[in-house]
């Protein structure tokens, strides 16, 4: 019986274990999605049952549309950024996708710290946990993604030491990428809901 040398039967469980990432990965973003799902759905019937004009509560900071706007443009901008530094990295190595994948980190990173500042702001003008639904809600939702952004974060980081040390697979990047696109996405949806 014809045995697999020892380096083949390591490359083999290799991809066969970041394969497995990859479809575990799209398992937890699927239900993700469906916790989102929840939370906007109950923001929305909320929402929906105030009494005219009494949305948001008076009494309670504005959410700070403008601002939050340009947060927005950066996350999707990493967005974009992994996107070419993935193909990069596919069709022409670490080399060509590293630059890509460090602007994805830091756009990524600065959503996530003026995401935090944005907050510390809204807490000192009385916008808590518990001040309002609108608050209850804001930090349930907004804060639940902030916490998926704070994870993408240290995952693409993870990633790019990974190409550096020429240890990343295109597997693995995948279910990096999966996740990080599943944060992107679901923001432009969480801020037309809860912002505006």
């Amino acid at each position: 019986m014809q045995t697999l040398p020892e380096s083949a039967f390591a490359a083999r469980q290799g991809r066969r274990f970041t394969h497995h990432a990859t479809i575990g990965m799209a398992l937890f973003v699927f239900a993700e999605v469906m916790l989102f799902s929840g939370f906007i759905s109950a923001f929305a019937i909320v929402q929906g049952s105030a009494m005219p004009g009494m949305w948001p509560p008076p009494g309670q900071p504005r959410l700070p549309i403008e601002r939050t706007a340009l947060n927005t443009l950066a996350l999707l901008a990493s967005g974009v950024s992994l996107f070419i530094g993935g193909r990069r990295f596919r069709r022409s190595g670490a080399p060509a996708a590293q630059p890509w994948m460090l602007a994805a980190l830091g756009l990524g990173g600065a959503f996530v710290l003026l995401q935090g500042a944005e907050w510390v702001a809204l807490l000192r003008q009385g916008l808590t946990l518990t001040s309002s639904q609108l608050g209850s809600f804001f930090y349930v939702i907004i804060g639940t993604h902030g916490l998926h952004a704070l994870a993408a974060v240290f995952a693409l980081g993870w990633a790019v030491a990974a190409m550096r040390a020429r240890r990343l697979s295109p597997s693995a990047l995948g279910a990096v990428e999966i996740f990080w696109y599943f944060v992107v996405l679901v923001w432009p949806l969480l801020y037309w809901k809860v912002y505006l």
